[in-house]
């Protein structure tokens, strides 16, 4: 089977679609499925798939596409013609921010969350219409859908009115090589709570956050610090504004974009992780805390209940008073972090992407034989048949 692979949203790497993208990438090029590649890649971003070369049949795109909208344009009148020239069985649109309209072969999305839905204003105004608007009608042009959890998944059928059978949840993994505990846990410096995530207002929270640290750090005089690993992004002026506005804007510090290679030993340098999300599809940065030993502080919207499971401290996003008062519960009590920490190393090990990338492929596979050159439409009965939805994996609720 020729599977295709739309990349063009991976945004240089610096997204949570980027690492979604790269490690199912890597885990299907250790698979023993017998497969071919096609990966539709932005020039400037070709480096970035070095690892891929000689695995993968890496088409350059140009440079020309990267704007948003020249790059929805793109996917609507180039991708398609481009899917036909190299045969493919499958195409996959990693994204919902990219659907095709046009059905040139099997098409498969992923839908890693409706937050459009859920977070006002989360973007300007032509992009919540997009989002709310022409995605609900290129969603259902879709012949299979990828939720990356059972909210997403509940937000498909009631916002999009997708039929069930269409709709897989399959989590994401992790990486259980790369996200360990440390191997001593003495850190030099003060402590200090770390959040990983794009300096995104409002939808991440960080102003909030902020507002709590300073109510904490008034309530006792306590040595931990605030750091923000993660890039700017839209609305990042705020969060910049309060750090700035803050009494204690010197223990606030902000890392910027941290790489793959890095990421894990900030994650080992950490007291604490806090993640006070606002909303989630599925919410990768605690996951990859709780493998790596931090206790977690984490909000429970969107998907992140069902992620976390009882292995983080939840707080209410929007109360400062219950922010404020569960950071200074993980700051002052070493009990509770050691509760959590042995809580959330338990709780990462039922997530691994070598099940999300076997399980992705079964969706390609079932989905092909689905299309086989007919209509979709035409042959319901077998679109139930084929597109059952996979059962949960065991352990993950």
């Amino acid at each position: 089977m020729k599977i295709g692979l739309s990349t063009s949203v991976i945004q240089r790497g610096q997204t949570g679609i980027a690492q979604y993208v790269f490690a199912l990438l890597r885990a299907f090029a250790h698979s023993d499925a017998p497969h071919e590649f096609v990966l539709f890649v932005l020039r400037k971003d070709l480096p970035l798939f070095a690892e891929f070369r000689d695995t993968m049949d890496l088409v350059p795109v140009s440079e020309t596409f990267r704007s948003p909208v020249l790059n929805i344009a793109w996917h609507q009148t180039v991708l398609p013609r481009l899917a036909r020239k190299h045969r493919l069985d499958v195409l996959h649109i990693p994204s919902y921010r990219r659907l095709v309209d046009a059905h040139p072969c099997a098409t498969v999305a992923t839908i890693h969350d409706l937050a459009p839905f859920h977070i006002t204003a989360k973007y300007d105004p032509l992009r919540m219409f997009y989002a709310r608007v022409v995605v609900r009608r290129l969603a259902q042009r879709q012949h299979s859908i990828i939720a990356i959890s059972r909210n997403t998944a509940r937000d498909i059928f009631r916002f999009f009115d997708i039929p069930r059978d269409r709709v897989r949840v399959i989590h994401n993994g992790l990486d259980h090589q790369r996200f360990i505990p440390a191997l001593q846990t003495s850190r030099d410096g003060a402590p200090f709570f770390l959040y990983v995530s794009r300096l995104e207002h409002p939808g991440k929270n960080h102003v909030r956050l902020i507002s709590a640290f300073n109510q904490f750090k008034q309530s006792i005089r306590s040595p931990w610090q605030l750091v923000f690993a993660g890039k700017d992004w839209q609305g990042a002026d705020a969060i910049h504004s309060a750090i700035r506005n803050s009494p204690f804007a010197k223990d606030i510090r902000c890392l910027g974009f941290v790489s793959d290679a890095e990421l894990p030993s900030v994650y080992h340098t950490a007291g604490a992780f806090v993640y006070p999300s606002l909303y989630e599809g599925f919410g990768m940065p605690p996951v990859e805390a709780m493998a790596s030993g931090l206790p977690v502080l984490c909000s429970d919207r969107g998907a992140l209940a069902e992620v976390i499971g009882d292995a983080a401290l939840i707080v209410d996003p929007e109360d400062l008073a219950d922010l404020a008062r569960k950071l200074r519960a993980m700051a002052t009590d070493p009990n509770l972090r050691n509760r959590l920490r042995d809580r959330g190393l338990r709780q990462a090990r039922r997530f691994d992407w070598k099940q999300t990338a076997a399980a992705t492929l079964d969706v390609y596979e079932r989905t092909a034989a689905l299309f086989s050159g007919r209509s979709f439409s035409a042959i319901p009965d077998l679109r139930r048949r084929l597109l059952k939805p996979l059962s949960p994996r065991p352990g993950c609720r």
